[in-house]
């Protein structure tokens, strides 16, 4: 069977995704990853290039709803398919795979009006005591500055949160960012360190277990963790 490749070239703001052979479900964590790895860089739009794509398994092309979906909980970055296969292109619009918006030519795709840019405040961190307490703050500071007094402290909690975690566990560099979503409010740590977090167990027969994320999960929509370049993004979405 022949193998996945995935090329990713950046013109201008948008990055461009192509990948070619057949892509089959064993090919699909690669696919997933180089798309979520692209989308840690908010560029504004990802376009998925099928012109050399083979899908002889049609379910395989649930993997491009999935991580648009996901996409639209954090970074919010449209994800857009070009040059499928006029088979692959009827199974899309039959909507059996997610509605993907899908251009003839990647051109189309690259010449699309743009979103206007999501409204943002950000700060780098050093992992030090008062870094959590500056989270807490700039988190207070963007939902007075959106008019969303309701999350100011599901929004206090989750900053301080993540940014706790990436102190005591990564120990590196950390960027904080803070965006407003059309659905969303959106919280991202990017840090230095590779380690996938993970919820403890916060059981009555293990009080001494850390609660930070499992804190953030009670509050937010959704979180997750994407791989980038040098480390890692923890995100959580909370609902306006």
């Amino acid at each position: 069977m022949a193998g996945i490749n995935c090329t990713v070239d950046q013109l201008g703001t948008r990055t461009v995704v192509r990948i070619e052979g057949d892509l089959c479900p064993r090919a699909l964590p690669r696919v997933r990853a180089t798309l979520l790895k692209c989308l840690v860089e908010r560029p504004d739009a990802v376009v998925v290039d099928l012109a050399r794509t083979t899908v002889p398994e049609p379910v395989a092309l649930t993997v491009f709803g999935a991580v648009a979906r996901e996409a639209a909980m954090w970074p919010g970055t449209p994800l857009l398919l070009s040059t499928p296969s006029d088979e692959v292109a009827g199974w899309f619009a039959s909507g059996r795979f997610g509605r993907l918006p899908v251009f003839a030519t990647t051109e189309e795709a690259l010449e699309m009006e743009a979103r206007a840019p999501l409204p943002w405040l950000a700060d780098s961190l050093l992992p030090v005591a008062g870094a959590a307490a500056h989270a807490r703050r700039l988190a207070v500071e963007a939902c007075e500055r959106w008019s969303l007094g309701h999350l100011t402290d599901p929004a206090r909690i989750v900053a301080g949160e993540l940014v706790t975690n990436a102190v005591l566990h990564a120990q590196t560099l950390i960027d904080l960012r803070i965006s407003l979503g059309r659905r969303y409010l959106l919280i991202a740590v990017r840090d230095g360190s590779y380690e996938i977090p993970r919820t403890p167990d916060v059981s009555l027969f293990n009080l001494d277990a850390p609660r930070g994320l499992f804190l953030v999960g009670q509050f937010a929509q959704r979180w997750g963790t994407v791989p980038a370049e040098g480390g890692k993004v923890v995100w959580a979405s909370l609902r306006r």
